[in-house]
């Protein structure tokens, strides 16, 4: 009988219920806060404490770089490759804003999480009916407090180090309230928890911050030109990533031939 590997074992009996007791607990602080703090930044805080001790309990490094490139208090719409769930706690804890995120509606029936995201200003969409005026009006109230918002436009995680196409909706959006747009290239995470795989690994991650892009002030933004716009953030954020898993890759296949 073939026993799970130590990352198995590790992953189910430390990380899982450490994660659990951070869950609980800051998430039940962050939703008691809500009922006392509308700008919901203490919640904010709960969030990043929250990710970065999934971070350090999991032994994951993250190396940032370009955060330089952006204005302390500005409002943005960070847009980023998805590789692995530990994406969202990798940004939350490197970015230093004020940040909600864009996520599927399902995300919010899990208890605590689910709740917090629900009770701090996250967008939750049905992607069967995803209501674009309603959306819209939503992330037009998170601007005007001066919050900035992360979507992962892929949809999805990908199930290799490959970029996928970038979806038009929150490029629209963006053109709408004519935010800048930040891409941002996650690299190594995939390695952290690949997708459909409940084994956890130490890793070091590489996240790229690039150059603003400035939405272009239009009275009636088309989908066609959110297309254009996605096209350009994926042109932007895709040469890291292969390159990073290029350089993954080679020690790999030299050490293989030796």
């Amino acid at each position: 009988m073939k026993f799970p590997r130590f990352h198995w074992w590790r992953t189910v009996f430390y990380l899982i219920p450490l994660i659990s007791v951070y869950t609980i607990v800051l998430g039940t602080l962050s939703i008691a806060s809500s009922m006392f703090e509308r700008d919901g930044h203490f919640a904010h805080r709960c969030a990043r404490a929250w990710s970065k001790l999934i971070l350090i309990t999991t032994g994951v490094r993250v190396h940032m770089t370009g955060i330089d490139r952006l204005e302390c208090g500005k409002t943005y719409v960070f847009v980023s490759n998805h590789q692995s769930i530990y994406d969202i706690p990798i940004l939350f804890a490197s970015l230093p804003f004020q940040v909600r995120i864009i996520a599927k509606a399902s995300l919010g029936r899990f208890p605590f999480l689910g709740w917090h995201l629900r009770r701090t200003g996250h967008l939750l969409v049905d992607r069967r009916d995803p209501a674009h005026h309603a959306i819209l009006a939503r992330w037009k109230g998170l601007v005007s407090r001066g919050l900035s918002l992360i979507v992962f436009p892929e949809g999805t995680r990908s199930v290799d180090d490959r970029v996928g196409r970038f979806r038009a909706g929150s490029f629209l959006l963006a053109l709408e309230v004519r935010l800048p747009i930040v891409p941002i290239s996650v690299s190594g995470s995939r390695h952290v928890m690949r997708k459909g795989r409940l084994i956890t690994c130490p890793g070091e991650v590489a996240l790229t911050v690039h150059q603003p892009i400035q939405a272009p002030a239009l009275d009636s933004p088309s989908v066609r030109d959110a297309r254009a716009l996605a096209a350009r953030a994926r042109e932007i954020i895709q040469p890291p990533v292969e390159q990073h898993s290029r350089a993954v890759s080679e020690p790999l296949a030299v050490g293989r031939s030796v």
